[in-house]
C-alpha cells in the first residue's frame, strides 16, 4: 500500500479503534425525489460532525458549500457516481474522477456498485478503473456493494447471494473499504465479513428504518465483524441529526449495546 494510501486511511478508519462512522449527505445526486433535510447542508454536515461521524459522503458541489463546517479530523469521501434513472435498475453516471477528488483533498472516494442490470459489464468496468486509479494515485476507495436501487423496497429479495458475489467483486477490483448492505442477521453479515476476505466492511443504513432496528443491526454487524457504518437518511432525517450520529458512534466506537444506545437517545430527546 502506498504511503498516501495510508495516510488517508488513518483519517477514514480511526486509530487507536479502526472504526469508522460515514454519514451519508449525497443523497441529492441519487434519491428520485428532493429530501427537504439536505436543503440546509452546512446545517447537516455540523450536527454529524458534532454527532461523532468520522468521515462525510459529499458531492463536489456540497463539499464546497459545507468545507467550512468540516473539523480538522474530518474525512471527505468524494462520491464519483450519481443515478441517472432511480428505480428498480438505476443507469449508474459517472460524475467525477479519482484526479479530482486527489485535488480537493479528499480522503477517499466511493463508488457505488449494482449488479444485475444491463449496465453490470460497464459497471464492473468503471469500478475495475477507479480500483486502479485508486492504487496509482494513493486514494482510498470505498466500494458501495448494496443492491440495484437504495430506494426500492423489493431488492433485498435478491439475498444474501447477491451481496456476497458484490462484496467479492469489490474486493477483487481493488476496494479497500467495502459498504454493503444487512443481509438480515448478525449471521447473514459474517458472510458477508468472510467473503471481503479481510477487507474492512461497514454497514450501509439503508431506508429508513426505527431507531431500535438501525441500532440492533449496527451491533449484530460489529459482533459480526464489521468496522462501522455509512448511514444517510437515518441520520440526516432523524429529528436529532447529532443525537442518532452520536448513538451510532457509541455502538461503533465505544462498543455499546443498541440497547445502552437507545437509552442515552431517549434522555437525550426528552431533555429537548
Amino acid at each position: 500500500m502506498s504511503l498516501g494510501k495510508t495516510i488517508r486511511l488513518k483519517r477514514v478508519l480511526n486509530d487507536p479503534t479502526n472504526t469508522s462512522v460515514i454519514c451519508a449527505l449525497d443523497h441529492g445526486m441519487t434519491s428520485p425525489v428532493f429530501l427537504d433535510p439536505l436543503a440546509d447542508i452546512r446545517a447537516r454536515v455540523a450536527e454529524a460532525v458534532a454527532g461523532g461521524a468520522n468521515v462525510l459522503m459529499l458531492s463536489r458541489g456540497m463539499a464546497r458549500i459545507a468545507a467550512a463546517e468540516l473539523s480538522q479530523t474530518t474525512a471527505v469521501a468524494y462520491m464519483l457516481s450519481a443515478s441517472a434513472h432511480p428505480g428498480e435498475n438505476p443507469s449508474i453516471a459517472a460524475v467525477a474522477e479519482v484526479e479530482e477528488a486527489l485535488r480537493s483533498g479528499a480522503d477517499a472516494v466511493v463508488l457505488y456498485v449494482a449488479l444485475g442490470t444491463d449496465t453490470e459489464q460497464d459497471m464492473i468496468e468503471r469500478l475495475a478503473e477507479v480500483g486502479s486509479a485508486c492504487d496509482e494515485l494513493g486514494m482510498p476507495f470505498i466500494a458501495e456493494a448494496e443492491w440495484p436501487s437504495a430506494y426500492s423496497g423489493t431488492t433485498a429479495e435478491l439475498g444474501t447471494d447477491y451481496l456476497l458475489r458484490n462484496v467479492r467483486l469489490c474486493a477483487e477490483l481493488g476496494a479497500d473499504i467495502i459498504k454493503t448492505n444487512w443481509p438480515g442477521s448478525g449471521e447473514e453479515y459474517a458472510r458477508l465479513v468472510a467473503a471481503a476476505a479481510g477487507l474492512p466492511t461497514v454497514l450501509a443504513g439503508g431506508s429508513r428504518i426505527t431507531e431500535a432496528e438501525l441500532l440492533t443491526r449496527q451491533q449484530h454487524a460489529m459482533e459480526a465483524g464489521a468496522v462501522g457504518c455509512s448511514v444517510g437518511r437515518n441520520i440526516f432525517m432523524h429529528e436529532s441529526p447529532e443525537a442518532m450520529a452520536r448513538a451510532l458512534k457509541r455502538v461503533i466506537v465505544d462498543r455499546w449495546t443498541a440497547e445502552q444506545a437507545l437509552e442515552e437517545l431517549g434522555a437525550a430527546a426528552a431533555a429537548r
